[in-house]
């Protein structure tokens, strides 16, 4: 069965001066000539994106958009017409939010966070800016230090919301923070603590997330990133435990705690000396 704004696996039937047609069961889908690899034979497997084009008519593409059904992303509006907005989802046709769909008018060249579905009465792929219905914190699907995909939401007076594998909402609290965001930011992270709402609704929780990967195991992979660095650097970096925050997170890209434990964890391993103005690689 053919999967509507999402990635399909389909045979070549045939071959025909507009392109070539994907096994759909029926007559075939056309893969235009434009998108259709010069290597590609009958009887071959491609993966395609499969969605309507401007006469309505299903279609597939070799192209990646930037977002497929389900997705929460940030796109770009590309035009304005009274009935609702396109956005640039990277292929041929722009994806239409509708105006009911909209929270404030969009207007060109504005970018918006929005939800891909899939219109029941049109069967094609359209976009609302009204995300909330879609999230949930009743039934968790996500657990405590599990890694996650993170979408950054608003911000609040304590961090921004966060929404969590497209389903659920989290809180990313300010010092948790080492970087710049910007609603639309897509990020990995982890559970790093999830709460009962209240005595009364233990069935809804709160989330809190945090950027990076958990524990020992971030340290681990900035500790590589360390080594690196020193190795590119002539074995020498004026970076210590005295250094500014911000300095050390704009050439490491990661916070001074994690700067600490990763260099305290290399220290230990005998692969790195502190001297009096940043660390030494040690020769061995």
């Amino acid at each position: 069965m053919i999967k509507v704004g999402e990635y399909n696996v389909l045979k070549v039937l045939r071959f025909t001066e507009f392109g070539a047609f994907l096994d759909d069961g029926d007559r075939g889908i056309l893969l235009p000539k434009r998108f259709t690899p010069s290597t590609l034979k009958e009887g071959d497997e491609i993966k395609v994106f499969v969605y309507h084009d401007g006469e309505d008519r299903l279609i597939t593409t070799t192209q990646q958009p930037k977002g497929i059904l389900g997705d929460i992303v940030k796109l770009r509006a590309v035009t304005v017409t009274p009935q609702g907005a396109f956005l640039d989802n990277g292929l041929m046709k722009d994806l239409f939010v509708p105006k009911s769909k909209q929270v404030f008018d969009m207007r060109v060249n504005g970018d918006y966070l929005v939800k891909i579905y899939l219109d029941e009465q049109t069967g094609r792929l359209a976009a609302t800016e009204k995300i909330e219905p879609y999230l949930s914190n009743e039934s968790l699907t996500v657990k405590e230090l599990e890694e996650v995909d993170l979408t950054v939401y608003r911000r609040t007076d304590i961090g921004y919301v966060c929404i969590i594998n497209n389903v659920h909402t989290g809180v990313l609290h300010h010092n948790e923070i080492y970087r710049s965001i910007a609603v639309g930011d897509k990020f990995r992270g982890f559970i790093k603590k999830i709460y009962p709402e209240s005595l009364d609704k233990a069935d809804r929780f709160r989330i809190d997330v945090a950027a990076g990967k958990k524990g020992y195991q971030r340290v681990e992979d900035e500790s590589e990133k360390i080594l690196r660095l020193l190795h590119e650097n002539n074995g020498y970096l004026p970076y210590h435990d005295k250094s500014d925050p911000e300095d050390i997170y704009d050439f490491f890209g990661m916070s001074k705690k994690t700067f600490k434990m990763t260099t305290g964890n290399l220290f230990k391993q005998r692969k790195i000396s502190f001297e009096k103005t940043g660390i030494k690689l040690i020769d061995r």
